[in-house]
């Protein structure tokens, strides 16, 4: 059907990257995101197919595939990418990022580019991290552009240059997403912080990468008509939308909301050669095309950086309670949270605190009302209105006491709602405070991230908690109601590797409970091999293949998600 294949190199760069099964000089991998075909156009003419009308007298055109040279293969012709089977990337010089930076200035303006120790350390150190980058993978430059337009020249000059590329905005990734590993340049998207378009009809908002969700719901309650909307999805304070796209990010209002994936209708993005992608249009309904969408959802900026984004917008319950429930031990919180959800009762939000997260709330002064140290559920009831509210504060009632739940109270004002969910809403400050008093001032918190099926939870809890018990660790549980675990560990500088082997150790054992490593903070640089464990090396292969698709310099935060390096020695 074809004369023959010949495989081309465009550009002949020295610092192209060598992938996949041959080296790029020897296979002639076209370095770029987009493959435009060349060649020859279409040769064929219409012809009628009287044999195969059978009868019908009609004269139908056919499809001729005519010969042609092939000028573009992009990469060998698998399926599948296996890490040994990949070079080393390739990557500019030092001389080679100062003259990408030169142009980049003249592109962005030189107070949008920053290289001072102040903003080198800002951007390599969030103090809840373990894995900062050592003193030679820092990045050199941190870079602030203001739109897509600015992003796309970036990348663009980049890509010439070979310099690897960090996506960052807001900082609050917990697992190393936003730490560099080679020298390059930092890509800080915070200063694209505009609410463009907000859709009251359509319950949709068009936001610029930087924009925070705390910003978005804030502005929202300042503007009549919108004042009964939010972004339902409602994670770690600080949190901007681009990086909850990047990681799958979810937060207390997943159990009703759903994670980003949830909430996000489509996604404007560069690539890494600087050309422009949206996903998909406005419409909450669309079967055209790939889910581009949900493809860059959770791919931690290794395949492009988010620009522009749709979001879904939440209606506000016309009427919202707050529950305390506390319950003499964990099994029994467990088997409340599936029955309530069996039973179709719409809860807003569902938070579990073990015992000792509810020591640690009664410690601190941040929180007026005291509860006994034991199990709890915290869970905040909405409906159109009180009456329909009530009504589902009574089931919820019935099904805790028929779990054996010590108390049970509600709050039957918007202040004593407030109240009572303080100790949830705080829970992290109040740790910290626990930690700096109560265990050392030098002491770090590790905050885990695994989730399994409904089901395992309290099985699985148990053996955490069996588990934890060799390590004389500080920790303490909270739990979302779709089953998504953070055990907090506190550990001082001497106790870091010990509480590293409880970590991964918590993890394979969330995995064979067919749960997974990350419920909604992602993999970063500390939990690929957790990934191919839970995964499988095939699929990670898979992922690499896409990776290498869009992104076959290995540009956009390289050694993310999972080894793009043969010579990564790293055992994370």
């Amino acid at each position: 059907m074809f004369s023959r294949c010949r495989f081309v190199i465009k550009g002949g760069s020295r610092f192209s990257t060598k992938t996949s099964l041959t080296n790029a000089s020897r296979s002639g991998i076209r370095l770029f995101s987009t493959s435009p075909i060349s060649g020859p156009k279409f040769l064929g003419s219409a012809i009628g197919f009287a044999l195969l009308s059978f009868g019908l007298g009609l004269a139908v055109s056919s499809l001729v595939i005519p010969k042609q040279d092939a000028q573009v293969q992009t990469f060998p012709l698998a399926s599948t990418t296996p890490l040994e089977q990949l070079d080393s990337p390739r990557y500019g010089s030092e001389e080679d990022l100062e003259k990408c930076v030169d142009e980049i200035r003249r592109v962005v303006g030189d107070e949008l580019v920053k290289n001072t120790p102040v903003e080198i350390d800002y951007h390599t150190d969030n103090g809840f991290n373990p894995s900062k980058p050592l003193p030679h993978q820092k990045p050199r430059y941190i870079v602030y552009p203001l739109s897509t337009e600015d992003v796309s020249k970036i990348m663009k000059i980049v890509n010439q240059y070979n310099i690897p590329v960090v996506p960052y905005s807001g900082g609050t990734s917990l697992e190393g997403h936003t730490y560099s590993t080679r020298p390059g340049i930092v890509l800080n998207t915070s200063k694209m912080n505009k609410i463009l378009q907000v859709n009251v009809d359509d319950l949709d908002a068009v936001l610029q990468a930087g924009v925070g969700w705390q910003d978005l719901n804030e502005y929202l309650s300042k503007h009549e008509g919108m004042d009964n909307l939010m972004l339902g999805c409602d994670c770690g304070p600080g949190a901007h939308v681009c990086g909850m796209i990047s990681t799958n990010a979810s937060g207390i209002g997943a159990t009703r909301y759903g994670s980003m994936a949830s909430n996000v209708v489509s996604i404007k993005a560069v690539l890494a050669d600087g050309t422009v992608i949206k996903t998909k249009l406005r419409p909450r309904k669309s079967s055209a095309g790939y889910n581009l969408t949900g493809l860059l959802v959770g791919s931690e900026g290794t395949l492009a950086i988010v620009t522009e984004v749709v979001v879904k917008l939440q209606v506000k319950p016309g009427y919202e309670t707050v529950a305390v429930v506390q319950f003499p031990d964990v099994n029994d919180c467990t088997k409340s949270m599936a029955s309530f959800f069996k039973k179709g009762i719409p809860l807003n939000a569902v938070e579990l605190l073990d015992a000792d997260m509810m020591r640690c709330v009664n410690y601190s002064d941040l929180v007026s009302k005291k509860f006994e140290n034991l199990p709890t559920l915290f869970i905040k009831i909405g409906g159109l209105n009180k009456v329909i509210v009530d009504e589902y504060v009574k089931e919820v009632s019935a099904i805790s006491k028929s779990n054996n739940c010590n108390t049970f109270e509600f709050a039957r004002t918007a202040e004593e709602a407030e109240e009572l969910f303080f100790a949830r809403k705080n829970a992290l400050y109040i740790m910290l405070d626990y930690g700096f008093n109560e265990i050392s001032p030098d002491a770090k918190m590790w905050i885990t991230d695994c989730a399994v099926p409904l089901s395992r939870l309290a099985s699985t809890l148990e053996q955490l908690n069996d588990m934890m018990k060799e390590y004389p660790l500080h920790h303490m549980v909270l739990g979302h109601g779709d089953a998504n675990l953070h055990y907090d560990i506190f550990y001082t500088p001497d106790q870091l590797e010990m509480c590293k082997e409880a970590v991964d150790r918590m993890a394979k054992l969330t995995i064979e409970n067919e749960g997974t490593c990350s419920g909604e903070h992602g993999i970063g640089s500390g939990k690929r091999a957790l990934l191919e464990l839970e995964l499988g090396k095939d699929t990670i292969s898979m992922m690499r293949k896409l990776k290498l698709a869009l992104d076959p310099k290995r540009l956009l935060n390289p050694d993310k998600v999972f080894k793009i390096d043969p010579l990564d020695a790293s055992t994370e």
